[in-house]
């Protein structure tokens, strides 16, 4: 008792091992349990023992609940020895009552026996145990006995087996007894549980000190059985009175787990908090649960709560911050188209053939509003479209400057007429390089799209207390397919843009091709950890910025300069201006392009 943590004790001991055990406590540091016991004789037995009562501050104590036998103090005051001469009992506790001896036969008063008149009464007496009506398990027990041989003589008239009442074995009592079922006339109600224990109601005493110092047990409630709470009881205390608590550890509030202590009773726990994405609803929950997908826990983690749906619209400012730039980038690729067109038959949009010109702004047109895909409630169809259209679009960007560059390259390597390489820089080598590199692309995104094609995806684990939504993009191996090919085509375009920059400064559109590759190249290298590193609708965001800027970057570096000269400084866009010097006698000014050499009746290359 000393080396446990319970603070409770229950008391089922007879009356003199409960003596032998107070006697021990007393002087030890057990202090503070609180005892509870079936009988109040425990602690009339602690009262006696010097120095038990510090012990049992805190005794409880049981007793069957007072019934009261309605009519028996009219009856106990009409009793008489002469009425009823064979009770012996009667009448010895007439003598012990009236102090006298009741006259049997020729009995004769002496001197120091006194004999009973046969004058006294009860009535009017006053004796040691007043309260006569308080019979406690006297008439329970009697009336159990008495219905249970009612039911024995019943048993006896319906069924021949029930057995001879005048020599019945006592298990027949027994058995009899348990189905017995009756209420007293003070509207108590007596029956037996399956084990032959009665069901009764107890009522609950403490052990209170006064404040003279004395302790006294004081009526604090009633113990009630329940048919609907099976073997449980209803516990009935007074108002004020607080109930004792025997635990180890205090009790967990919701939002947090019992974590059980090693080496300690089971009773003994640490609260601990409910890890993210649990809760606990109730107290002392062995274990925290999960929430729902589309939930998440509150603050306090007691319980869950709907989350909101998000993702990248069009209405928030970073959603409206993107759909302008995309606007802005695809009007003004709309608008260089219109200027090329308006001036196509200028040197400058004739040089190095004019029609990739026209189809890479065609093509910046819808890379600039691909972004707009990305934007809004994700769908079957837009997840569908996002990425293919992206990366369809950019590939035919990406192959349009590598055929730019190309014809330029394979044009300075040529020093004679009449050379094969002359073949390669034929209308349709810069077509062809475009269709094969533009169909591979589609090829593989047609590929993704059968097998295992992006679907709208609600992302719980991203942003807490929101549901994201998105597009999963199914095949994660296709999908890098898909970026790793056009990844590829960008890098090989950089390089053969960076090779041909020494170029003579006629033909420096090397340089800016070399320029918008290289900022074409530097935005998506970024992206690449961006992207995987991003959450929720992040990810969506980083790759439109990552689409708006490369598209700026090849719109800005490869045209602009070409409008700055039509547009601001007409009188050098002119042959004479654009013709390389010694260049032009080996021939390369009539491959490059009709701008090179007079007449504006050649068709471009």
């Amino acid at each position: 008792m000393e080396r446990s943590t319970a603070t409770g004790v229950l008391v089922f001991l007879s009356n003199s091992n409960i003596q032998l055990v107070l006697q021990r406590l007393v002087g030890t540091c057990v202090l503070g349990q609180v005892w509870v016991s079936e009988s109040l004789g425990h602690t009339v037995i602690a009262l006696a023992t010097p120095g038990a009562s510090w012990v049992l501050q805190g005794a409880f104590g049981l007793m069957l609940h007072s019934s009261r036998a309605h009519g028996f103090p009219e009856f106990f005051a009409q009793l008489h020895p002469g009425q009823t001469p064979e009770d012996m009992f009667l009448g010895r506790f007439w003598e012990a009552t009236f102090k006298c001896k009741w006259p049997h036969g020729n009995d004769t008063a002496t001197r120091d026996v006194h004999l009973c008149s046969g004058n006294e009464s009860l009535s009017s007496h006053e004796y040691s145990f007043q309260d006569v009506s308080r019979v406690e398990a006297a008439y329970p027990a009697v009336y159990s006995i008495a219905h249970a041989l009612q039911d024995l003589v019943s048993c006896e008239h319906e069924d021949k087996a029930c057995g001879d009442l005048q020599h019945f074995q006592p298990w027949q009592l027994l058995h009899a007894l348990r189905k017995v079922r009756f209420q007293t006339p003070d509207g108590t109600h007596i029956a037996f549980d399956a084990n032959g224990d009665l069901v009764a109601k107890f009522d609950v005493f403490q052990r209170q000190q006064s404040p003279e110092g004395q302790f006294n047990f004081v009526h604090i409630g009633t113990m009630d059985p329940h048919p609907s709470l099976g073997h449980r009881m209803m516990i009935h205390l007074k108002d004020g009175i607080q109930v004792p608590s025997s635990v180890c550890s205090t009790s967990c509030e919701p939002g947090s787990s019992q974590i059980p202590q090693e080496g300690a009773p089971h009773c003994c726990f640490e609260c601990r908090l409910c890890p993210e994405g649990q809760f606990a609803d109730q107290r002392d929950m062995k274990s925290c649960l999960l929430c729902p997908a589309e939930q998440y826990p509150s603050q306090a983690r007691d319980r869950c709560l709907p989350r909101t749906e998000t993702f990248l619209t069009f209405d928030e400012p970073l959603g409206l911050a993107m759909t302008l730039m995309a606007l802005t980038l695809a009007s003004l690729a709309c608008l260089i188209l219109g200027v090329f067109l308006r001036f196509r038959h200028t040197p400058v949009v004739r040089a190095n053939n004019r029609a990739l010109s026209y189809v890479l702004l065609a093509s910046l047109t819808l890379c600039a509003l691909s972004p707009l895909l990305f934007l809004g409630r994700p769908s079957p169809a837009t997840c569908l479209l996002r990425q293919t259209t992206f990366a369809v679009v950019f590939t035919v960007a990406v192959s349009c400057v590598l055929a730019k560059t190309l014809t330029v390259v394979m044009a300075f390597r040529v020093t004679r007429p009449g050379q094969r390489v002359r073949v390669c820089l034929g209308p349709g080598a810069a077509a062809s390089v475009v269709l094969v590199s533009s169909l591979t692309q589609v090829i593989l995104c047609g590929v993704w799209l059968a097998t295992s094609p992006p679907f709208p995806h609600r992302d719980a684990a991203s942003e807490p207390g929101r549901l994201v939504l998105q597009c999963q993009e199914g095949s994660g191996v296709a999908f890098s397919c898909v970026l790793g090919y056009l990844g590829l085509l960008a890098t090989g375009t950089f390089s053969a843009a960076f090779l041909a920059r020494g170029l003579p400064d006629a033909f420096n559109e090397t340089r800016f091709l070399t320029f918008s590759m290289l900022l074409f190249c530097s935005v998506w290298t970024a992206f690449l950890p961006l992207y995987h590193s991003a959450r929720g609708k992040a990810t969506a965001a980083v790759e439109v910025f990552s689409i708006l800027a490369s598209t700026a970057g090849l719109l800005g570096g490869i045209f602009l300069p070409k409008c700055y000269l039509i547009l601001l400084t007409p009188e050098r866009n002119t042959a004479p201006s654009l013709r390389p010097g010694p260049w032009a006698q080996s021939g390369c000014g009539s491959l490059l392009g009709p701008a090179l050499s007079p007449g504006p009746q050649h068709s471009p290359i």
